[in-house]
């Protein structure tokens, strides 16, 4: 399959699946060694801090993962 007729990842999309589950938005992206990363770090956070900084972890990979389709896009 060519670079042009691929289909860009949908942004929502990206940060949907980031926000239910850390990484999966960057592996939806193609970034996988980022979506290893939020698979880590963010259940080590949970149980590390109690869970006061989970969240912020998952709303920064489905920040991170949208913004990345968002530039995508843009390339495309």
């Amino acid at each position: 399959m060519s670079e042009s007729s691929r289909q860009l990842p949908n942004p929502g999309v990206a940060a949907v699946l980031s926000f239910v589950i850390p990484g999966v938005g960057q592996f939806y992206n193609g970034k996988f060694l980022r979506g290893i990363f939020w698979l880590i770090v963010t259940p080590g956070l949970w149980i590390g801090t109690g869970g006061s900084f989970g969240w912020i972890c998952h709303i920064l990979a489905a920040l991170t993962a949208y913004l990345y389709a968002r530039k995508l896009e843009r390339r495309g």
